[in-house]
C-alpha cells in the first residue's frame, strides 16, 4: 500500500468510528465533545453519511485510486475552511473547527505522500 493510500485508509478508519459511533451512541460522542445531548434523528443519518464516506474511502485505498486520492487533498481542506466559516458565523459550535482539522490535517499528509510518489505532478 502506498503512503498515500495508507493515508486515505486511516481516515476512512477515522470515519468508520465516527460514523458508526454516531449511529450507535450519539450522544455519548455529543458530550463527549461538549455538545449537548439530541433526541432528533438527523445526527443518527449524518451517522450514516459518515460511514458510507469511510467506505469510499477504505475501498479507493484499497485500490490505490489515484484520482480520489488528489481530489480529497482540496476536499478535506474544504471541509475545514467551511466548518471555519460556519463557526465564524455563528452557525456551529467552536468544536467544529477541531473535525476540520482532523480533515485538513488528513488531506496534508495525502498530499504529502503523494508529492513524494509522484513528485510535481502530485496536484
Amino acid at each position: 500500500m502506498s503512503g498515500a493510500a495508507r493515508s486515505v485508509a486511516v481516515f476512512g478508519v477515522y470515519c468508520a468510528g465516527v460514523g458508526l459511533i454516531l449511529i450507535a451512541a450519539p450522544n455519548i460522542f455529543l458530550g463527549a465533545v461538549g455538545l449537548p445531548p439530541t433526541g432528533e434523528p438527523y445526527i443518527r443519518v449524518l451517522g450514516v453519511v459518515v460511514l458510507v464516506l469511510a467506505l469510499y474511502y477504505l475501498a479507493a485505498a484499497r485500490a490505490e485510486a489515484v484520482a480520489f486520492f488528489r481530489w480529497t487533498t482540496w476536499g478535506r481542506p474544504m471541509a475545514f475552511m467551511l466548518f471555519g466559516a460556519l463557526v465564524l458565523l455563528g452557525f456551529a459550535p467552536r468544536i467544529l473547527v477541531l473535525f476540520g482539522a482532523v480533515d485538513a490535517a488528513g488531506a496534508l499528509w495525502t498530499a504529502t505522500a503523494l508529492r513524494r510518489q509522484f513528485g510535481a505532478r502530485a496536484g
